[in-house]
């Protein structure tokens, strides 16, 4: 990952004030902690809130990091997720990294143009052949679509659907990038190295 590509300012700060935001209520829990009068208990609630919005705050922002320098369409593969988290269009995109996938996925149909926003949605409209498997994107392309990927024998607390586990499962067995958004809910996540990370939909995303 090339470090230079992950300033995204008003990203970035927005992500340093919740920081600085959340050491700021830790700090007064801590203040008070001695005063027999106040229980922290609803505060740490608060906190724990806070935490959950900075995480998938967090994740936003190195979803682009980890993205950037590997496309250069980073910007209409987030802006796709959103598009299709508003519609509650469940999608699965892998961006291929370093590693190549040939001996990881199965391919479905070849596509071979160019990403962008409009595109990739009419893939993942309901009721389109191809919407059920997963893009596969290499450099600036949607190289192909209906691509069958390798699910995580991985147990979580959470049940997660075939798009989430498919999604961990080729992350677990290469350094690619896959971008999901849950049918049922439109929530966005990603996963990379096996682990499945929360993002922001609460806002438009600035770069």
């Amino acid at each position: 990952m090339d470090s230079q590509n992950c300033d995204f300012s008003p990203m970035k700060q927005n992500l340093a004030d919740g920081i600085q935001h959340l050491i700021q209520l830790l700090q007064i829990n801590l203040n008070v902690l001695d005063n027999e009068n106040y229980c922290v208990l609803g505060s740490l609630e608060d906190v724990k809130e806070h935490l959950n919005s900075i995480e998938s705050m967090a994740a936003t922002f190195y979803l682009n990091c980890y993205l950037s320098s590997y496309t250069d369409t980073y910007e209409d593969l987030t802006a796709t997720a959103q598009h299709l988290s508003k519609r509650k269009h469940g999608g699965l995109i892998v961006i291929e990294r370093s590693d190549s996938l040939d001996n990881v996925i199965q391919e479905g149909t070849t596509i071979g143009a160019k990403v962008t926003p409009k595109l990739l949605e009419s893939i993942f409209y309901p009721g389109n052949p191809l919407h059920d498997g997963a893009v596969l994107i290499r450099g600036n392309e949607v190289y192909s679509a209906a691509n069958i990927l390798p699910l995580t024998k991985m147990i979580t607390e959470k049940k997660l659907g075939t798009r989430h586990r498919a999604a961990i499962g080729v992350s677990e067995q290469s350094d690619a990038l896959a971008l999901v958004v849950s049918e049922e809910t439109g929530k966005i996540s990603f996963a990379l190295n096996g682990k499945l990370y929360p993002i922001n939909t609460t806002q438009q995303i600035v770069f």
